[in-house]
């Protein structure tokens, strides 16, 4: 019976650890798709986010802004919020890109090298592809808010990944290691 169980584990870890790199295959799909928009579709799309979180903002914190001054807002914030957008999408990259890096052991160093060049090399390849799309153009300063998202992605995971290893998932830590014998 033990040996089936085991069987039974390392076969789902078989199949399930590849599963792991879905979600960075559906934000490198999204951030695509984004980039993919012409201009007016792509600003179009960060005026009413701005509306949205401006009017959640005024209800939340109770503002009393008008609608109006709401849209203004949304219009006037534009580049700001084109560049959270840009840091955001990134954050969600790394950590989408870095934790089935963890899964199979990446640590420390390494971790944050491949999972940053990996990120890092998709700002870049989104920039180039922007260069083909009407009215967009490549942004350097673009690149930059990107890897400075992902960096923070990675962190986030690295912390989340030791905390967890060091708490929550230490039985499993354990368990592993004495089915490898060690």
């Amino acid at each position: 019976m033990k040996f089936f169980l085991l069987y039974i584990k390392q076969t789902l870890r078989f199949v399930l650890k590849p599963l792991s790199f879905v979600p960075a295959i559906v934000m490198m799909i999204l951030i695509f798709n984004f980039s993919d928009q012409p201009a007016e579709t792509s600003s179009a799309l960060s005026y009413k986010v701005g509306v949205e979180v401006l009017t959640v903002t005024n209800d939340v914190l109770d503002k009393g802004w008008s609608i109006s001054k709401i849209r203004q807002m949304s219009t006037d914030y534009q580049h700001y919020i084109r560049k959270a957008a840009h840091f955001s999408e990134y954050l969600l990259l790394a950590i989408t890109v870095a934790f089935p890096l963890y899964v199979y052991g990446l640590r420390g160093i390494p971790l944050v090298l491949v999972a940053g060049m990996i990120c890092v090399g998709y700002a870049c390849l989104d920039e180039y592809h922007q260069s083909f799309i009407s009215g967009r153009s490549p942004q350097k300063k673009d690149v930059l808010i990107d890897s400075c998202g992902a960096l923070l992605g990675i962190i986030i995971t690295r912390i989340l990944g030791f905390t967890g290893r060091m708490t929550i998932f230490r039985p499993l830590a354990y368990n592993a290691k004495e089915e490898r014998g060690h």
